[in-house]
C-alpha cells in the first residue's frame, strides 16, 4: 500500500487515498515535473483471490485501451508503472463525484438534467462505438459517471470494457455489475456489442431519475412513473426500450438513444400516432389523406410564409435591442420558431462576447440549454459548422470557468474549444473562409493537450513543426478589427510557445531568423496595439515584460544546439 509523501516511479508524490476497493486504492498524486495533479490507481498483485488474476488482466487492458481514447467525456491514462507486486495506473484527476454518490445523498434527480447527463454519455459510448475495431464498455453504472463542478460528466473505470470480434459468437467471460447488466453478458445470448451499453444506460437513466436500485428488492425495471407519475412518458418509453431483453427491440446505436433523448416528448406523440394508426381503418385512413393533402397544399404555404416572417420579425428586433435581456427574449423566440437556423444562436454568441467581454458559468448554461436540445437538426445545417466555429472561439478567448483566485485556466478554456473546432472541421467545407483557422485553433489544442505526455513517451519529435505552423498563421490572421482581447491573446500565446518550447522548436528545424522574426514580428504588433479596457492595458505589459525571456531562451538553446549562424 502506498503512502502518503511516497514517489511513484520519481515522479508521481502521493498527496492522499481517495478511495479503495477489494485489490484497488486510489490515490491523489502530484507530478513533481510539471506540478499537475494526477489520479494514481494502485492494484495489488500479491492477494490471494479467485478473481485476481482476471482483476489485474482487466486493468491492464483497461490501462492499453484508454491510453488511446481522445474524448472529452472519457478519462485519460497517460502512464502505467508495473511493478514485481503492483500496478501503478496514471489517469486523469476528475475534480467531482460519483452519479451513485449525489442520488444516495439526493435521492432522484430531476429528469431534465438526467437527460443532460445522458446525451453527454451517448457521445462518449457512441464515439467508443465507433472506433476501428468498436470498443464495448459494457460496466456503464452511475458509480462510473463523475460529474463535474462545471456540470459535464466524465465516464471513469474500463476494466470490464472490450474491443467487439466480428467473429466471436459470445465473450469468453461473463463481467458486468448485477442490475445493471445486459442479459447477454451472462453468457449464451450472444456477444456484447453497442446495444449492450444501450441496455446498462437505460438502468443508469431509471436508476437516477427513481432513485430506486435495480440491484436492490424488487430487482425489476418498473415503468418509471410506477415510482413518480410526475416524469414524462416519453422518457419512461425511452427507458423501456433500452432495457429489452433482446437486443433487436433495443436502440441499436447510441445516436439513435441519443436523438430519442433529444425528442424525448415528441417520442411519446410518435408513439401514440403509431398505436393510433393500427386502430384506423384502411379506407378511413385514405380519406382522411387525401383530405389532409388537398387542405395542406394551400395551408402548408401560408404557414411556411407567416414562420419566415414571425423568424425575421424576432431576429430584427433582437438586433435593434439595447437591452441583452431584451436581445435573448427576441433570439429565444427566434429558436422556437427555426431551431434549426444558425442566425439566431450566432447572434446570442457575438452578445455574450461584447457584453462584458467574459463568458461565464452562467452565461454557458444558458447557451448549452438553447443548443444541446437542437444540437442534431443544427448539424444538418450547411451552416453549422460557421456556428461551431464561434462557439470555439467564444471558449477560447472569453470562458472564465476556472479562474477564480487568479488561476489559469488556458487547458480548461482550450479544451472544450477544441471540441468545437473539431465539429466546425468535420461539418465545414475546405473552401469555407473559416475553415482553415478552425483547423488551426484545432490543432494547436491538440497540441497543447498531447504534448506533455508525448514527452514523456518520447514521441515529441515532428510535432513543434506543425504547431509553429499554427502559430504563425494565428499571427497572419490578425487584423484591425478583432476584438482587444483576442490580439493580445495571441500575441500571448506565441511568446509563452518560444519560450518554453524553443529547445523542440529548434530540434524539429525551426531556424533562428525564422523564430527571431516572429517574435519580432510579435512585438511590433503589440507597441502598435492600443487598447482601451484597463485590464487590456494591464495585459499587454504583462506580455511586454515577457519579450526579453523570450530572446533569452531563443539565445541560449539555439546556441547550445549551433544553428543560430546561418
Amino acid at each position: 500500500m502506498a503512502e502518503v509523501g511516497q514517489v511513484i516511479n520519481n515522479k508521481y508524490e502521493i498527496l492522499k487515498l481517495v478511495g479503495k476497493g477489494g485489490m484497488s486504492r486510489v490515490y491523489l498524486a502530484m507530478d513533481m515535473n510539471i506540478h499537475k495533479p494526477w489520479a494514481v490507481k494502485e492494484i495489488d498483485k500479491t492477494v490471494t483471490d479467485k478473481n485476481n488474476e482476471v482483476i489485474i488482466q482487466s486493468a491492464i487492458a483497461e490501462a492499453n485501451l484508454i491510453k488511446e481514447l481522445d474524448h472529452n467525456a472519457i478519462v485519460r491514462i497517460v502512464d502505467i508503472i508495473d511493478e514485481p507486486d503492483k500496478i501503478f495506473i496514471i489517469e486523469d484527476f476528475i475534480d467531482g463525484e460519483t452519479l451513485n454518490s449525489i442520488v444516495l445523498r439526493e435521492g432522484a434527480q430531476p429528469q431534465e438534467k438526467v437527460i443532460e447527463w445522458a446525451i453527454q454519455i451517448c457521445s462518449a459510448l457512441e464515439y467508443l462505438h465507433t472506433r476501428k475495431p468498436p470498443i464495448i464498455y459494457r460496466d456503464m453504472k452511475p458509480a462510473n459517471v463523475m460529474l463535474k463542478p462545471e456540470g459535464n460528466v466524465k465516464i471513469i473505470d474500463f476494466g470490464i470494457a472490450r474491443e467487439y470480434k466480428e467473429q466471436n459468437t459470445e465473450d469468453t467471460k461473463c463481467l458486468g455489475t448485477k442490475g445493471y447488466a445486459a442479459p447477454e453478458q451472462f453468457g449464451g445470448k450472444g456477444q456484447t456489442d453497442a446495444r449492450t451499453d444501450v441496455y446498462c444506460l437505460g438502468v443508469t437513466l431509471y436508476y437516477l431519475v427513481t432513485g430506486k436500485n435495480p440491484s436492490e428488492p424488487p430487482y425489476e425495471i418498473y415503468p418509471i412513473r410506477h415510482w413518480n407519475p410526475r416524469l414524462s412518458s416519453g422518457l419512461e418509453a425511452i427507458i423501456l426500450k433500452c432495457t429489452r431483453p433482446n437486443p433487436n427491440d433495443r436502440f441499436q446505436s447510441c445516436a439513435e438513444l441519443n436523438y430519442a433523448l433529444q425528442h424525448y416528448e415528441e417520442y411519446t406523440a410518435q408513439y401514440r400516432v403509431k398505436q393510433l394508426k393500427k386502430i384506423w381503418k384502411f379506407g378511413a385512413m385514405v380519406i382522411a389523406t387525401i383530405l389532409m393533402i388537398v387542405a395542406g397544399c394551400f395551408g402548408l404555404g401560408m404557414r411556411s410564409k407567416k414562420i419566415n416572417s414571425d423568424f425575421t420579425l424576432n431576429i430584427n428586433q433582437a438586433v435593434r435591442a439595447t437591452d441583452d435581456k431584451e436581445k435573448m427574449y427576441y433570439y429565444e423566440k427566434a429558436i422556437s420558431i427555426k431551431p434549426g437556423d444558425v442566425t439566431p444562436y450566432l447572434g446570442i454568441v457575438e452578445m455574450l462576447k461584447q457584453d462584458d467581454m467574459v463568458f461565464d458559468v452562467e452565461e454557458e448554461t444558458q447557451l448549452k440549454r438553447l443548443i444541446t436540445p437542437n444540437l442534431e437538426v443544427l448539424k444538418r445545417n450547411p451552416d453549422y459548422s460557421q456556428l461551431a466555429f464561434e462557439i470555439g472561439k467564444l471558449y477560447w478567448y472569453y470562458f472564465t470557468y476556472g479562474t477564480e483566485n487568479g488561476a489559469d485556466n488556458t487547458m480548461t478554456r482550450r479544451g472544450v474549444a477544441v471540441e468545437w473546432f473539431n465539429d466546425a472541421v468535420a461539418y465545414g467545407r475546405v473552401n469555407d473562409d473559416y475553415y482553415r483557422m478552425a483547423d488551426v485553433y484545432r490543432q494547436i489544442g491538440q497540441f497543447m493537450s498531447t504534448i506533455d505526455m508525448k514527452i514523456r513517451e518520447g514521441s515529441d519529435g515532428g510535432a513543434y513543426r506543425e504547431y509553429w505552423n499554427c502559430l504563425r498563421e494565428m499571427v497572419s490572421s490578425i487584423n484591425d478589427t478583432d476584438p482587444e482581447v483576442v490580439i493580445l491573446e495571441i500575441y500571448n500565446q506565441v511568446i509563452d510557445a518560444i519560450t518554453g518550447r524553443v529547445k523542440g522548436f529548434r530540434n524539429d528545424g525551426i531556424s533562428y531568423s525564422e523564430i527571431t522574426s516572429l517574435l519580432d514580428k510579435v512585438v511590433v504588433g503589440l507597441n502598435k496595439c492600443r487598447p482601451i479596457a484597463e485590464r487590456n492595458m494591464e495585459m499587454k505589459e504583462e506580455i511586454l515584460n515577457k519579450v526579453d525571456d523570450a530572446r533569452v531562451a531563443i539565445d541560449r538553446d539555439y546556441d547550445k544546439g549551433g544553428t543560430k549562424a546561418e
